[in-house]
């Protein structure tokens, strides 16, 4: 299951639930809203990847996220993320006893913390003594490869198959029937598109970039006067320009 599948997999509450209600081991736990990264409701930008960001029934929120690739540092990853989710949560003059209680689960198709495990809890503890502290951060790593029979090893098993039917994960089985039917393959394909075009601009707006700070470089090597050069371009593109400059002398 890729980020685009699951993207539009979590948009259905009963299936979100009831991955979470396994990961996070809580029969009771609620899920109340859902976003995800193409919804107009993600005020969150793109400097965070929302696969779902969950809202739970206690009101602290949970960011659920599916990594393929093997070329980041994850840890790292779900720090900056979880610290976005956080800042970007907070009201001004909040105190930080109110900073909302985080749950960060990491979905990965390979044991990247090598320990053979299916689960990974991350806490953050005092090295002197062993005692867990918690700051209201909880990060738990999940991966599809370590099979130990557990029930969250079976879970994992939905992620990486073609077909899911299971009377476990009743929720999961029905939202993954529906988007693998005609409607469902179509809003998949819907976001996929959608991110694409995104592509395309952010890639032709960056040749447009490099285009104007070639041409400032230009300016620069026949020497035209700083002032005039301002007169078209920013402060920063001549920066930028300059700089480049610099590194080939």
């Amino acid at each position: 299951m890729d980020d685009v599948f699951f993207e539009v997999f979590a948009k259905d509450i009963p299936a979100c639930q009831e991955i979470l209600r396994t990961i996070l081991e809580d029969d009771r736990l609620i899920v109340e809203e859902v976003i995800v990264q193409s919804s107009e409701r993600n005020l969150y930008g793109r400097s965070v990847r929302l696969d779902a960001l969950c809202t739970l029934g206690n009101g602290s929120k949970c960011n659920i996220e599916v990594q393929r690739s093997d070329r980041d540092n994850h840890m790292k990853r779900a720090r900056f993320n979880a610290s976005v989710i956080t800042t970007r949560s907070a009201e001004p003059g909040e105190r930080f006893q109110d900073v909302l209680e985080l749950y960060i689960v990491y979905i990965s198709e390979f044991d990247f913390l090598g320990g053979g495990l299916t689960t990974y809890h991350v806490d953050k503890t005092i090295r002197e003594n062993g005692m867990i502290v918690d700051d209201g951060l909880h990060e738990i790593f999940v991966n599809t490869v370590i099979k130990d029979g557990s029930r969250i090893s079976n879970l994992m098993s939905c992620f990486s198959s073609k077909d899911v039917n299971t009377a476990e994960f009743p929720a999961v089985t029905k939202r993954f029937r529906e988007l693998k039917s005609e409607g469902g393959a179509s809003a998949v394909c819907e976001v996929m598109e959608k991110y694409l075009e995104e592509a395309r601009i952010e890639a032709s707006a960056e040749a447009k970039k490099s285009e104007r700070i070639q041409a400032i470089r230009n300016m620069i090597e026949l020497e035209v006067p700083r002032e005039k050069i301002l007169k078209k371009y920013s402060l920063e593109e001549y920066q930028e320009a300059e700089a480049s400059l610099a590194t080939t002398l």
